[in-house]
């Protein structure tokens, strides 16, 4: 598991340092690095995929993340035609990797010792990894297969374009986190001898999460591997199956949210952009509380969020004990003037037993109550 990260001349930053939890939430306004935390450690990932991160260097572009030229990666005012990333684990292994700027490149040159071996084998680098980003695949009749990412790497993909394929092999077998077991969950498909036992398979797990979302909400997933497509069809109760293209944008947003969670073993790192999409206030706490059970059974989640309802979600897991306070990590991205300069300052909240925050700086998750200030103001005519 990570625990620290730390950015040099990165796109806003030019020295920062974030400590991680099991869960660590990325807010603040538009345009204030948050993405840029994400995108750091995508960009180690698909630079070792592509064979290139140990001797070469930074693949600035590819399946992950696509950032441009080694222009659109420095820092502004970066005193060092230089890129670095530290990272360190748990365990006290350290990676270490500085890249020589070029304005032109989109490959920048390795500038460091070879970091020790072990790094490699993390969950940054293995199949213990999932990135959502924020534009997810919407509703389709049909979805792409990939042996590669579902099979071998054990990814539904970045924008969650083969979640149906993943569901298709791995409905029927149990969820790694007996945890994460939704209380509400209805009896196994395959458990016709004991109508009591209470079903772990993934399917039925993720109906039961999905409906807190959307009640009732049933899948049917078809592989078609002649052409290479699987179909997804949904259904609400005994209700006739709908087209997926006829449900609500919510459903095929969160959908793969969901099952990365409910599907990964302890040790895997989640990286999460914007999973309040399409999603209404109750589903958004939900996804909160689901991915703070997630932190506390051994996931790593770091997730970028602009919704309160989801800060909420995993405050009330906080406060009814189903993730330590001290698991939680808050950061709150502001852009403030120095020097006569907008600079990217990170203000880290702390959250204690009960989930309450210690401080509210300005614009963290404050806009109700201004509004609330505001409508409750005394009307002159």
């Amino acid at each position: 598991m990570i625990t620290s990260l730390r950015l040099i001349n990165f796109k806003p930053f030019e020295n920062q340092l974030l400590e991680f939890r099991p869960l660590t939430l990325l807010s603040g306004l538009n345009s204030s690095g948050k993405s840029s935390i994400l995108q750091s450690l995508s960009l180690l990932r698909q630079s070792y995929q592509q064979d290139l991160l140990s001797k070469t260097g930074l693949a600035l572009n590819g399946n992950l993340v696509n950032i441009g030229t080694a222009q659109d990666a420095l820092f502004e005012d970066a005193k060092e035609d230089l890129i670095g990333f530290d990272i360190v684990w748990e365990n006290g292994i350290k990676g270490i990797w500085r890249f020589k700027y070029d304005q032109e490149l989109d490959v920048l040159n390795l500038n460091s010792e070879p970091v020790d071996p072990k790094v490699y084998v993390s969950s940054l680098f293995s199949n213990k990894f999932h990135y959502l980003q924020a534009e997810r695949i919407g509703s389709r009749t049909s979805y792409n297969m990939s042996e590669f990412s579902v099979i071998q790497m054990k990814e539904i993909g970045t924008k969650g374009e083969y979640t149906a394929h993943f569901l298709s092999l791995n409905e029927y077998k149990n969820i790694p986190n007996s945890k994460l077991s939704h209380p509400n969950v209805k009896t196994s498909k395959q458990a016709f001898s004991d109508p009591e036992t209470k079903s772990y398979d993934l399917i039925d797990q993720v109906e039961a999460w999905m409906g807190e979302i959307s009640p009732g909400t049933r899948f049917k997933v078809a592989p078609k591997p002649e052409v290479d497509l699987v179909s997804m069809q949904y259904s609400y109760g005994d209700s006739k199956p709908y087209r997926a293209t006829n449900v609500g944008f919510g459903i095929s947003y969160t959908l793969p949210i969901i099952v990365a969670v409910l599907s990964s073993e302890p040790d895997t790192l989640i990286l999460l952009e914007n999973p309040e999409a399409h999603l209404h206030p109750k589903g958004q706490s939900k996804i909160g509380e689901l991915l703070a059970l997630a932190a506390s059974c051994g996931v790593q989640i770091v997730v970028e969020t602009h919704s309160d309802h989801v800060l909420n979600g995993i405050r009330l897991a906080v406060h009814d004990g189903k993730i330590k306070p001290e698991d939680v990590g808050l950061y709150y991205f502001q852009r403030v003037e120095k020097e006569e300069q907008l600079v990217t300052e990170v203000i880290s909240p702390h959250i204690n037993r009960h989930g309450r925050i210690d401080r509210w700086p300005d614009g963290f998750f404050d806009e109700w109550d201004k509004n609330l200030e505001a409508l409750l103001e005394p009307v002159t005519e």
